[in-house]
């Protein structure tokens, strides 16, 4: 038994010892003296950048606004999509469907009702939120029109 333990401490100091190996960067950045800063987020974590002026009368398209307002949950990987698509696959259809932008059977007025009403684990959103102009094209979007 001594032995085996005297082997597991042994194994545990070259295991420690192999990872604090020190390594050499070749990082442009910290060589310049300038620091390196964090690496850029990953795709499902960028969102369309919003445009200055009045959200009233806003310019911006409906995907843009949607990939803006919604995307935090509703694209890739966020919470509204994974629910979603759990939904979906328990009703048979394909995991793809999780994405509301994949979905063909929303219509621009379901989509207005369940913004403001919520639904789920979704709350409400309210007009600071997302204004009336941007549900509007947000809606339009996700409804293809209908």
């Amino acid at each position: 038994m001594r032995g085996v333990r005297t082997g597991l401490v042994a194994l545990s100091i070259a295991l420690a010892l192999t990872g604090c190996k020190v390594v050499e960067t070749d990082n442009k950045a910290q060589a310049d003296g300038a620091p390196a800063g964090p690496p850029p987020p990953p795709p499902h974590q960028m969102r369309a950048e919003m445009a200055a002026g009045d959200r009233l009368h806003t310019t911006m398209t409906g995907e843009d606004l949607f990939s803006n307002r919604c995307g935090t949950c509703h694209l890739d990987w966020g919470m509204g999509t994974n629910l979603i698509t759990k939904q979906q696959v328990a009703l048979g259809r394909p995991p793809s469907m999780g994405l509301l932008a994949n979905r063909d059977d929303l219509t621009a007025d379901y989509v207005k009702s369940v913004a403001r009403m919520g639904k789920g684990a979704m709350p409400r959103q309210t007009r600071v939120d997302v204004t009336d102009a941007e549900l509007d094209r947000i809606a339009a979007y996700l409804g293809k029109g209908k």
